[in-house]
């Protein structure tokens, strides 16, 4: 069994409107950044692994079919949003198995061709008219409820997330918003504002995964996954006394591995699908206590110059966009250029360690249906 696994190079598109573009052209865009990044041939890459909640069965095949890494393992994997970030467990796991020494996992998604919210499943509370913002509206009532959240507070999430993608070139949004137009933007689901959601998104998203063998033999950059967590939810419509989140059980997993705490990071990217998520995660992640998510982000403790962790540089879900499968690959995208300084202008300085949180939702029996938070240490 092997212990080390790296990440030698990342690629991804920018987040848009692409549909036309179909999948196999944005899985190769990303794809062959990827390699180029990592410094490898396709010859290289011995076992592919894609991505994506909504795609159709077999998707990897095609999107592969062009790259030259067929003939060798494709994997297909669908895990809601965290489908990209799954796919990326599932090759470190081969990986360390023994199984291959260089993996691919790419993560793709094209939405925004559907019109009205993201179809998620069935049951009872479809009927009643329940769906993601609202499932998420309703997290943030209780935290209002229960801590005295505030809709400004939940506001400046969005407004840092869409002040940093405007140095992202990769980003779907790029253009700053204040607290007074994110509160009077369009309703969608009270508390929540239309400039509190992430927009629908096309993309693609890659990274080259490889042993610590191949590395010390090959060379390169790496960047060494030293904690990784998976986890499902538990119902949360049941008379049994509750357990910890998802969320939480997975980045105290994560930690456990990785023999750090939320004090060692540098850099975060988390899953703010909706303005509530950020300040749920970065709660779940350590980075400030129970309730105190709102005001942390509103303190500017987790903007660039703060006294936490960067979260979300990229602009997160909310500014840099959501297609879902892609989403939990570009958040370590970003980590991975930020610990080899490589982020441009959104460079955090000197930056040691970095978190990727990715939670997929739909299933509402459970607190989720997946999430998966991975610790990343540079190799400067």
């Amino acid at each position: 069994m092997r212990d080390d696994v790296a990440i030698l190079g990342v690629g991804m598109t920018r987040f848009g409107k692409w549909a036309e573009r179909g999948y196999a052209s944005l899985v190769s865009e990303a794809a062959r950044e990827a390699m180029s990044h990592a410094g490898i041939e396709p010859t290289d890459v011995q076992a592919s692994f894609s991505g994506t909640a909504s795609a159709p069965p077999g998707t990897g095949q095609r999107v592969f079919k062009g790259l030259g890494v067929t003939g060798r393992p494709i994997i297909n994997v669908e895990n809601a949003c965290a489908s990209g970030s799954t796919a990326v467990v599932e090759a470190s796991a081969w990986i360390r198995a023994g199984m291959c020494e260089v993996a691919l996992a790419v993560g793709v998604e094209i939405l925004s061709e559907i019109r009205g919210p993201l179809p998620t499943g069935e049951g009872w509370y479809f009927d009643v008219g329940l769906n993601l913002p609202g499932w998420y509206a309703l997290k943030a009532s209780k935290h209002q409820a229960a801590y005295g959240l505030t809709d400004r507070q939940l506001a400046a999430v969005s407004v840092k997330n869409r002040q940093l993608a405007m140095a992202n070139e990769r980003a779907y949004f790029q253009s700053p918003v204040t607290a007074d137009e994110v509160l009077a933007s369009r309703m969608i689901a009270d508390p929540l504002t239309l400039l509190q959601c992430c927009p629908k998104a096309d993309g693609a998203a890659a990274l080259v995964l490889a042993s610590g063998e191949f590395v010390r033999r090959r060379g390169g950059r790496p960047v060494w996954i030293r904690g990784m967590s998976l986890t499902s939810g538990t119902a949360v419509f049941s008379d049994s006394a509750m357990i910890a989140s998802a969320s939480s059980r997975a980045a105290e997993q994560a930690y456990e591995q990785a023999g750090i705490g939320p004090t060692d990071l540098d850099v975060v990217e988390c899953h703010d699908a909706f303005s509530i998520g950020e300040i749920l995660y970065t709660e779940a992640l350590g980075l400030c206590g129970e309730g105190d998510g709102g005001l942390l982000c509103e303190s500017g403790a987790t903007s660039p110059g703060g006294k936490k962790a960067t979260v979300n540089p990229s602009g997160g879900l909310l500014a840099k966009g959501h297609p879902l499968g892609a989403t939990g690959i570009a958040q370590l995208a970003e980590i991975v250029w930020q610990l080899r300084g490589e982020a441009g202008q959104r460079q955090r300085e000197d930056a040691r360690w970095g978190a990727a949180l990715a939670m997929g939702g739909g299933e509402f029996d459970l607190d989720a249906n997946a999430c998966t938070v991975m610790l990343l240490q540079n190799d400067r």
